[in-house]
């Protein structure tokens, strides 16, 4: 029957008799099966090499689809379940089901449904059997994702406020490339928001003819309008997800172009900037994702609290501005510190720093007072930046719409030292951590360890990929990609005692057991003529220290089209919910080289069984 069909399928390519390798490319898509065209042109080049033509006939190219089609872990598992080897009833793979995949469900349905979905031959799926060219199709399709269908889509509780969620965040969204020459472009906006980014970054500073303009300060990168951004972002906003967008404005321009930026902000938004309170002006709790689908929000400095702005936006505070003090100690990294490339001095009073233990804060700590231009500021709702003094200062005196932006190596002492305090400051407080200024080439800290400790807006270079990069991603799948991720509930609750070094009664363990089988048509090497790779994979866990491991496979020698491992890796893991997976595939090229073929990164808790 299987061979009916196919021939019947394609043989009106073969009219002619033969076909070249592109015409066997597109035949090949017809049959709606994911082909690389490196693997497809070397199976195809080994089929006529001995020839004076470069075509094939009708048996070629079943040969060929067989080839790369028929893989022999899939026919052994169709043989575990198929008695005849040709046809699986809806009984044997309702057993498949359960057996295999672990369904628990009505799996009767379940089995129907497939096939009905990924039968190919009509007179089977009439039958409500399944062929093997059905079983691969539906072993290829996305019922069969690594990635759990159910966090695909938004499934968590939206209704919490904005503190207990880690939030998808980007440092100097408007860079593409380095931090001190490169480019600025709108392409950073658009890429940060299509890719579910929340919180995006954007440096004012004065441009000629009133108009503000966004760029790295002090550097040689280029310059964008600052009401280029905001269009862009009204375009783009929520394209990826319904949540709100909030845009950290680092805040360097005089009060006349600030007042420029407001009404930019106001014009080009609309209805969709937030510009008051939902409900009491009073606010004694952050509103929930849900309540503010569709608003953009404006995290800058402001004057005074929420109430007085609000009652100042009736009258027109055109032309007036209003001073915010900042305490700046020598000692501290500023918000602004990793703006302007470091200087020399600096720099090596920075490394000083670094070596020695934290020194007390200097006596000496200068007031430093900065104008803001009240319509500005009467547009910052709840997200106010304030600047940070320490844990204590915070419990006391910081209110709930205020929050705070640490560098990476302030940040990582507290993970350090103060890993409690920290988890309790973040369960209260939106907290922001940004990369440190030396990272000049838009390199990228591991989020891991500040997501441990609760912070919501861990902020990285998005046009930098590497294992950083790809750890945001796999995290913010989660959740339907919304850019949303309710924290666990250790990391929200106020009187919480975990940390990431000692977890105690927060461990939940789980034991993890993945059997590696087998990769398909993965990238050939760099270094091969052929479709040749010897690759090996690695398994990472990501998550608290204590659940931090690498595990990795031995080495297929010369074989991307199909390499075969067959091999089982055990981790046991204390705290789940915090925890990635990332797979890794190289190329090994010599004993102490190896070449990135692809990865992939997840949630622990989104791997799906089976």
């Amino acid at each position: 029957t299987s061979h009916t069909w196919f021939l019947n399928l394609i043989q009106d390519e073969f009219r002619t008799g033969r076909i070249d390798l592109d015409s066997t490319m597109k035949l090949l898509e017809t049959l709606k099966l994911p082909f690389n065209f490196a693997h497809v042109k070397h199976v195809f080049k080994k089929t006529v090499d001995k020839r004076k033509t470069q075509m094939i006939n009708i048996e070629d190219f079943r040969a060929i689809y067989r080839t790369i089609v028929h893989r022999a872990e899939f026919q052994e598992l169709f043989r575990a379940y198929s008695p005849n080897n040709k046809f699986l009833a809806d009984t044997e793979l309702i057993q498949f089901l359960r057996k295999e995949q672990y369904e628990t469900e009505t799996c009767e349905m379940m089995a129907l449904e497939i096939i009905l979905k990924h039968e190919p031959i009509e007179e089977v799926r009439k039958r409500r059997q399944m062929s093997f060219e059905g079983f691969i199709r539906y072993l290829n399709s996305e019922d069969c994702f690594i990635f759990k269908s159910e966090h695909r889509t938004v499934y968590q509780d939206m209704n919490y406020p904005l503190c207990d969620y880690f939030i998808s965040s980007s440092h100097n969204t408007y860079l593409i490339s380095d931090q001190l020459i490169g480019p600025s472009d709108l392409w950073g906006y658009i890429s940060a928001l299509l890719k579910g980014c929340r919180c995006l970054e954007i440096d004012c500073w004065d441009g000629s003819n009133n108009e503000p303009v966004v760029y790295h300060g002090h550097t040689l990168t280029s310059k964008i309008p600052f009401s280029s951004v905001i269009q862009v972002i009204d375009k783009y906003a929520f394209v990826a997800s319904d949540y709100p967008v909030v845009l950290s404005l680092e805040n360097h321009c005089s009060a006349e172009q600030q007042e420029v930026m407001a009404e930019k902000l106001e014009t080009i938004l609309g209805d969709k900037l937030l510009t008051s309170t939902i409900g009491d002006t009073d606010v004694r709790q952050l509103p929930s994702p849900e309540e503010l689908k569709f608003k953009i929000l404006v995290k800058n400095k402001k004057v005074g609290t929420i109430e007085e702005g609000m009652l100042r936006r009736d009258l027109d505070s055109h032309g007036e501005t209003g001073e915010v003090s900042d305490i700046e100690n020598f000692s501290d990294e500023d918000e602004t510190d990793d703006k302007a490339p470091l200087l020399p001095t600096n720099d090596s009073a920075k490394r000083k720093s670094e070596q020695n233990p934290p020194a007390p804060p200097r006596k000496k700590a200068k007031m430093k007072k900065m104008k803001i231009a009240l319509v500005l500021s009467d547009l910052v709702i709840y997200t106010k930046s304030q600047k940070f003094v320490s844990f204590e200062h915070s419990l006391e005196n910081q209110k709930c719409y205020e929050n705070n932006s640490i560098g990476e190596t302030k940040a990582r002492k507290f993970v350090k030292h103060s890993a409690k305090d920290f988890v309790a400051h973040t369960s209260r407080f939106i907290t922001r951590i940004y990369p440190k200024g030396t990272r000049t080439t838009s390199s990228n800290y591991n989020p891991q360890e500040f997501w441990n400790v609760g912070c919501q807006m861990v902020a990285l270079n998005f046009q930098t990929p590497g294992v950083q990069m790809e750890l945001q991603n796999g995290k913010f799948l989660d959740n339907g990609g919304c850019g949303y991720i309710l924290k666990p509930e250790f990391l929200r609750d106020h009187n919480s005692t975990f940390t990431p070094q000692n977890v105690g009664r927060y461990s939940k363990p789980m034991s993890l057991s993945i059997r590696l089988i087998s990769g398909h048509q993965l990238p050939p090497s760099n270094l091969s003529k052929t479709n040749k790779a010897d690759p090996l994979v690695h398994i990472e866990i990501y998550g608290v220290p204590g659940d931090q491991a690498k595990k990795k496979s031995s080495v297929v020698k010369s074989n991307a089209l199909s390499p075969r491992w067959d091999e089982t890796f055990s981790f046991t893991i204390q705290v789940p919910e915090l925890a990635l997976i990332r797979f890794c595939v190289e190329d090994e090229i010599s004993l102490v080289a190896n070449e990135f073929l692809g990865q992939y990164t997840l949630p622990l808790l989104s791997l799906s069984k089976g």
